[in-house]
């Protein structure tokens, strides 16, 4: 029984996200159907036009290039000569790529599992604490907010109303010292046996360094409460900055040594492939890999942040 209603929840996730990457799939979807549904050489012609629907759906020239010469090496391996054969190596090559970035979180390591989440402002963040509390909820785990981000005037109003509605403790100050608010929610969940602590930021623009510098100090604070911390930096990204999202990226990286990715909003944009140029980008944290991809978010409601899966994805754009 239990396995049943599993599968009848993945399935339901799986429709909302088809549903979120409507926009995407019909900017992808609507070309690549055409080239796919008639039967082409695979000629140069074929594919400079498949690299032009990539594009479009924001997977970015880099991406697109790895992805046409993968598929290259693969119709000729496997001796594909016309397009109709095609789609199911697409397939293939997106789920090659997007694997190694479809990693979940492990919390098992450290009690509590301090995790830190910076962003532009709008990316997010606020909201998507509120679904990762609930999410976490449902692993089991106790959680507690910290409401790190002091410049934004409702921000803590916000994130207050989230614990609400998880029924989950929220640390705030009026001192407007987001080291201090978060220090002091990291002591709280020692002292209280929390299982995760889920530290909001506020928003910046990577060119404001003063703010970058002072994030670079909230970091070092987190670490004085409790050796190691933070153990996880995730990044929110919105989804409808498409390109402009590897920029951001590679600014928090740069400044804080990013570890996992949110990606929100994917049901607002058709650029949903910027996802796979995410994934075929090199950043500092991850060494030679990509940074893992954590959770996408496609819908408002609580349960639209779920972790990324590759092969639900690729399924989702491409179906």
């Amino acid at each position: 029984m239990l396995s049943f209603l599993k599968s009848k929840n993945n399935d339901g996730w799986l429709a909302r996200l088809k549903l979120g990457l409507a926009k995407t799939r019909e900017q992808l979807g609507g070309r690549l159907s055409g080239l796919f549904s008639a039967s082409r050489p695979l000629d140069k012609s074929f594919y400079e036009d498949l690299e032009a629907a990539l594009i479009t759906a924001d997977v970015g020239p880099g991406a697109s290039a790895h992805l046409i010469e993968a598929l290259r090496a693969r119709a000729s391996r496997e001796g594909i000569a016309d397009s109709v054969h095609l789609k199911q190596a697409l397939r293939a090559v997106l789920r090659e790529l997007l694997e190694p970035v479809a990693v979940p979180l492990d919390l098992a390591a450290r009690k509590p599992f301090v995790i830190m989440l910076v962003g532009v402002n709008g990316g997010g963040k606020t909201t998507s604490i509120g679904k990762l509390a609930r999410f976490f909820q449902g692993q089991g785990k106790s959680v507690l907010l910290a409401a790190g981000d002091t410049f934004r005037a409702a921000a803590r109003e916000q994130l207050i109303a989230w614990g609400e509605r998880n029924n989950v403790a929220v640390i705030t100050q009026q001192s407007g010292d987001a080291a201090a608010v978060i220090y002091d929610a990291v002591n709280a969940a020692v002292a209280r046996g929390i299982d995760v602590v889920l530290a909001d930021t506020a928003g910046r623009l990577p060119t404001q360094l003063h703010l970058m510098e002072e994030i670079k100090k909230v970091k070092r604070v987190i670490a004085k409460a409790l050796p190691d911390a933070p153990h996880e930096v995730l990044l929110v990204l919105d989804a409808n900055t498409g390109q402009n999202a590897l920029a951001q990226v590679r600014a928090f990286d740069d400044a804080l040594g990013v570890t996992g990715l949110v990606l929100t909003k994917l049901d607002g944009t058709a650029k949903g492939g910027a996802i796979v140029a995410i994934a075929q980008a090199r950043f500092h944290a991850a060494g030679d890999g990509p940074i893992p991809v954590r959770f996408i978010g496609v819908g408002e409601g609580l349960d639209d942040l779920r972790p990324f899966d590759a092969e639900e994805f690729v399924t989702a754009l491409l179906d």
